[in-house]
């Protein structure tokens, strides 16, 4: 509230951006010097990040793979010893093949209707100002029809985000 009524002071970004840069001496620091549980629990996250890292980068990176060559080999050419193996050959994959799929499983769930208008926020919620000076501004209500299930039931009011009137719900 504090911020939304006098703003942030003029150095935030310069300070924030020193502070970050300072987190990270502080984090060796911190894992040079804790004992006990408290370094425990500070080797296990720092491990989660790390390994996160690395599954980020694993999955950007171009991962080289072997491919069989499809080019007929003329008669004689290959020596016995190595008949009973494939040939093969080095081959880059990029991860399209991961983007690839996750677009298959994002378009599995697609609805299949034909041009439909996205609808801008401002027409589909209404803001309500809540509190005592009503200067709260997080609660939406919901202006157009919506469609929901037959086991839809609603939350109660206070853990509600968005207000939905019950003659716009259409089952």
């Amino acid at each position: 509230l504090h911020q939304k009524r006098h703003g942030r002071r003029m150095d935030y970004e310069e300070r924030k951006r020193k502070k970050e840069a300072r987190a990270v001496k502080k984090n060796s620091k911190d894992a040079r010097k804790l004992l006990g549980a408290k370094g425990k629990r500070f080797a296990k996250k720092r491990y989660a990040e790390k390994a996160q890292m690395k599954k980020t980068l694993k999955m950007h990176d171009e991962s080289s793979s072997r491919q069989k060559v499809d080019d007929d080999v003329e008669e004689g050419a290959i020596p016995s010893y190595l008949l009973d193996r494939d040939p093969t050959q080095r081959a880059k994959v990029l991860s399209n093949t991961i983007k690839q799929k996750r677009k298959e499983k994002a378009g599995k769930w697609d609805v299949p209707l034909p041009k439909v208008r996205p609808v801008a926020e401002e027409e589909m919620f209404k803001v309500l100002r809540t509190g005592k000076r009503k200067t709260k501004q997080w609660k939406r209500m919901v202006t157009k029809a919506t469609f929901v299930g037959p086991g839809f039931t609603r939350k109660p009011p206070k853990k509600t985000q968005m207000v939905q009137c019950t003659l716009l719900l259409v089952l």
